[in-house]
């Protein structure tokens, strides 16, 4: 089966056998089929965050596709199949405040807790009440606190292993016509308000919708620039002496925002400003024209290719600044380190 179809990079060679999960049984049927006979195999969600080698995955991919939703007067137990886009503008419309900041963003609900899924100041841990998962060791179902999943900055205890397979994810929102404090810069100033102000949750999804178009990171099957899997690298953190000594070599006021982490600074920045500029192409691989932070493929590209360019992106941030970006996609078969091997 080939992968590209199934990625919105659309890269990568085939995988030697797919299934489509339709429900939690199926799902866990699978993986355990694919345990118990040694073979191995990836749980594969929207493919909005993922890089598949171009040889391909030689084992089973098992798609997730479960549907469903349980609601309660402010909680709500999702099926990890269920595209995040869908949970939040129902949120919305329900009137429950939390993940509205979170609009637009590709990709299935399983996935969010993994990743700590996150944008204009807000992250799933902010409403994450618990995961539900196949543990493949025990071989039975268990349901993780948000303790346990011991998130942080786009990161969790989930990435760390392919030991827990996500079945559901619960969230606890609060019921209000208005957002949580919006606490983004960028997006405060679109709605034309201040940081620790709320606004209407209809307004905020869609300036958050128009904010996120405008950096071509909605998919849209006419525009080039969604072909990508969203933000390449992750945004660089760091203490607050780390940040002056970045101030003092880059001679000049470099942007940041506070975290739990520490001082975090845009990777877009650092990108642009280490003298890669939006739209610069290489062969069929091309960094983003509305976000630095996106690369994408114009058609014909390779996963090799791809990761040459996001090397050469990555060495170049680290010459002028010091900083080593990270990738956050999971490369499947690849990585940056391996591309000339």
């Amino acid at each position: 089966m080939d992968l590209a179809s199934l990625t919105t990079l659309e890269l990568g060679g085939a995988a030697r056998s797919l299934v489509v999960a339709r429900s939690e049984g199926a799902l866990i049927a699978a993986v355990s089929d694919c345990d118990a006979r040694g073979e191995p195999v990836f749980i594969l969600g929207g493919g909005s965050n993922v890089v598949f080698a171009d040889e391909g995955f030689d084992g089973t991919v098992v798609r997730v596709a479960t549907r469903g939703m349980l609601f309660g007067e402010t909680y709500i137990d999702v099926a990890a199949g269920e595209p995040w886009d869908d949970l939040v503008a129902w949120s919305v419309h329900a009137g429950l405040a939390g993940i509205e900041c979170m609009s637009g963003i590709p990709g299935l609900v399983g996935a969010t807790p993994m990743q700590n899924v996150g944008a204009y100041g807000q992250e799933v841990r902010d409403t994450l009440a618990f995961v539900r998962v196949w543990d493949r060791q025990a071989k039975r179902i268990v349901r993780f606190s948000p303790d346990e999943c011991r998130l942080s900055y786009r990161h969790s205890m989930l990435k760390e292993t392919s030991r827990f397979v996500v079945l559901r994810v619960g969230f606890a929102l609060r019921r209000s016509p208005s957002s949580a404090a919006i606490r983004y810069a960028e997006l405060a100033r679109a709605l034309r308000t201040v940081e620790g102000e709320s606004a209407p949750l209809a307004l905020v999804r869609e300036t958050v919708l128009q904010l996120r178009r405008s950096k071509g990171m909605v998919l849209d099957p006419h525009d080039p620039d969604t072909r990508s899997a969203g933000s390449f690298f992750v945004n660089p953190t760091m203490t607050e002496a780390d940040y002056e000594h970045l101030v003092a070599r880059a001679r000049e006021k470099v942007p940041r925002f506070v975290s739990d982490a520490g001082v975090k600074v845009p990777a877009a920045w650092l990108i642009e400003h280490a003298g890669f500029t939006k739209g610069q192409t290489n062969g069929a691989v091309a960094i983003s024209t509305k976000h630095a932070l996106a690369l994408t493929n114009h058609g014909g590209a390779t996963a090799r290719e791809l990761l040459a360019f996001a090397r050469e992106i990555r060495d170049g941030v680290l010459a002028r600044f010091g900083i080593k970006l990270a990738p956050e996609p999971v490369l499947v078969g690849c990585g940056i380190e391996a591309v000339d091997t």
